[in-house]
């Protein structure tokens, strides 16, 4: 018995021995895997820590680069504003060097009743086809021995628009002008010419978008190159008026319609404002073009022989900007006059001197353009000579436009021409006046600055 129960223990010790053996092989593996696993961490460790570092590198380097960067590119906005001041004063010594006084010469187009009129068209050429500065009349007259004389009468201006010209080409010929406005000086555009000859259509145009004339053009460039402007840390304040002048009196095209006693004031600066009239400040074209359409709705307008349209007033559309720039610190006031003169006409072609209205309102327009022609005669006469007294006081017109015209303004005359034989006197006076006008040499405009 004795003997059979060492054999029962020496079989359970052997199964135990068995037992541990088996247990030992699988702790030993599992120790093997873990080993294994712990060297793969110990690696991924290794390798999460060497990323690690080059994520730390990296974000030192961009760190460095969005530095650089942001050096760079106050750097930029430092050139931006310098090239900016560079491009207003180039852009300001090119209109300079274009003339104080430039002269533009447009022909209006033969209306369709007009290409059939009994006393037909006038002959008027256009020979320089590059530059498109020259205008060639020419007419047949009878001699006292009632023989003909040809007479050929060539003129040169700034630039000619011939009457297939668009509003657009028109105005592309003056926006860098108008732009010297926003840059702070005083602009002044103004059309002339005898009644009938297109000047309305030039300065005020038609309702489409291609008639549009150039006070509406004017103001929508005013407007897109303000815009843009605040991109350099530029911000402006807009405002306007419209005046007409009627036989020697200032009215206010905006007001109430009860207009009392207006009177006009420069002072040393160079800004002329005008007493007790409305001023609008300006925040789109939009408004401005309804502004437009009340003035004109306002307009003095009568029928004479030359034209059943005829203005029989000045007027005078004033903007003006004030410009602000909070990174630089500059400021600039600058103002845009555009003025729609009445026509030019004698008494016996308007057939005005039947009727007293018509006869004094004819009168007060060729009193004032008159005046015109003595003060841009003064103008040359004192130019040439030096001192000489210029007599802005002889009308309202040429009072208003008194900083326009003595050198604190850059200023641009449109003249007007008619395509009609019937109105070739007219033209060829209105061309030798704006030859006159084109000749004159006045002071350099100098930069407004906003107070």
């Amino acid at each position: 018995n004795a003997l059979r129960e060492l054999g029962d223990d020496l079989a359970q010790e052997r199964d135990t021995v068995r037992s541990l053996k088996n247990a030992l092989s699988e702790q030993s593996n599992a120790h093997i895997l873990l080993k294994t696993q712990f060297t793969a961490l110990e690696t991924k460790c290794d390798a999460l820590s060497s990323e690690g570092q080059a994520q730390l590198s990296s974000k030192a380097k961009m760190t460095a680069e969005l530095q650089a960067a942001k050096a760079r590119a106050e750097e930029l906005e430092n050139e931006l504003m310098e090239a900016e001041s560079l491009r207003r004063k180039l852009h300001n010594q090119i209109q300079e060097l274009k003339g104080n006084i430039r002269v533009f010469c447009r022909v209006r187009p033969a209306l369709g009743h007009e290409q059939n009129s009994s006393d037909g068209l006038a002959s008027i050429k256009f020979p320089d086809k590059s530059e498109h500065k020259e205008i060639v009349i020419s007419s047949t007259a009878e001699t006292a021995m009632g023989s003909t004389r040809d007479t050929i009468l060539p003129f040169s201006f700034d630039r000619v628009f011939e009457p297939r010209s668009s509003q657009h080409e028109v105005f592309e010929e003056i926006s860098h002008l108008v732009q010297s406005c926003i840059d702070g000086y005083n602009i002044c555009i103004f059309a002339y010419g005898q009644t009938g000859s297109g000047k309305s259509f030039t300065m005020e145009g038609g309702q489409t978008e291609d008639t549009r004339g150039m006070i509406p053009r004017a103001v929508r460039h005013v407007f897109q190159v303000a815009q843009q402007l605040q991109k350099k840390g530029w911000s402006y304040t807009m405002e306007g008026q419209f005046l007409e002048i009627y036989n020697e009196t200032i009215v206010d095209l905006l007001g109430k319609g009860n207009d009392g006693k207006h009177e006009i004031k420069h002072d040393k600066n160079g800004r002329t404002t005008v007493t007790d009239v409305v001023v609008y400040p300006l925040r789109s074209p939009d408004q401005v073009q309804n502004l437009l359409n009340l003035a004109q709705s306002r307009r003095t307008v009568h029928a004479t022989r030359m034209n059943e349209r005829s203005s029989r007033s000045h007027s005078v559309f004033t903007l003006r900007i004030i410009g602000t720039n909070d990174t630089s610190g500059e400021k600039s006031e600058g103002c845009l006059n555009l003025v729609d003169l009445a026509g030019s006409e004698r008494l016996k072609e308007s057939g005005a001197s039947s009727h007293k209205d018509r006869l004094k309102e004819t009168q007060a327009i060729n009193k004032s353009l008159s005046a015109l022609g003595d003060v841009i005669a003064a103008l040359g006469e004192k130019g040439a000579a030096g001192d000489k007294h210029i007599p802005y006081r002889n009308s309202k017109l040429t009072y208003l436009l008194q900083n326009s015209l003595s050198g604190n303004s850059k200023t641009l005359m449109f003249v007007n021409v008619s395509p009609l034989a019937s109105s070739l006197g007219e033209s060829i006076c209105s061309l030798r006046f704006a030859t006159k006008v084109n000749n004159t040499t006045l002071g350099t405009a100098k930069k407004q600055t906003a107070r």
